[in-house]
């Protein structure tokens, strides 16, 4: 009885330790080699968060400064929620982004990048540990090194006409107009290519 609730323990143990492993990633250091590893980074702030129901999560951001990669002013990061770690979004967080594009204009997050959350306190600002610097020389690292690029406008297409169904009095029109066009040109066939 002994030898099996230590062993229950043992196992116990190793999955709470295991579970713990898994959501420890390598310490980086931030420099122009480390941002080469992403292709969008950007400063921004959460607009919305909608939660994982069978897919992944959605933070809807503002970007306010962009240092690497294309983006428009509104930026929709995907996360896996059904993962154990997992970056939690607030809306009114500020964060610097870290990612890779999954579409255009929306990147898909990963535990292990560089993102980090913005916090009031800095003594609560647990990514200083992990990335070995402090939110505010992060930005200045990266406005220095990579600098400010502009954001793409979001160019819209005004003609809302396009792939709409005609109304009934336009689908009239565009009937009896065929119909015309066949009439026609049934008259000049049988007419001169006897």
């Amino acid at each position: 009885m002994k030898r099996l609730f230590t062993l229950v323990l043992f196992f116990f143990c190793l999955g709470i330790t295991g579970r713990i492993v898994a959501c420890q990633c390598p310490v980086t250091v931030m420099s122009l080699q480390e941002c080469e590893k992403y292709e969008v980074i950007f400063r921004g702030k959460v607009v919305s968060v909608t939660l994982c129901n069978n897919k992944p999560g959605e933070a809807f951001m503002e970007v306010l400064e962009l240092y690497k990669g294309n983006a428009e002013h509104k930026f929709k990061i995907l996360f896996n929620c059904s993962e154990d770690c997992f970056y939690e979004f607030k809306p009114g967080e500020e964060w610097i982004i870290y990612s890779r594009y999954k579409q255009v204009n929306t990147a898909l997050m990963d535990y292990c990048s560089r993102s980090r959350r913005y916090f009031n306190n800095p003594k609560q600002d647990y990514y200083t540990a992990t990335s070995g610097n402090d939110y505010e020389d992060e930005i200045k690292f990266l406005r220095e090194k990579l600098g400010l690029h502009r954001l793409i406008e979001n160019k819209q297409n005004q003609d809302y006409s396009r792939n709409s169904l005609p109304n009934s009095t336009q689908s009239v029109v565009i009937l009896l107009v065929s119909i015309a066009a066949l009439l026609l040109f049934y008259f000049i066939f049988s007419r001169y290519l006897k």
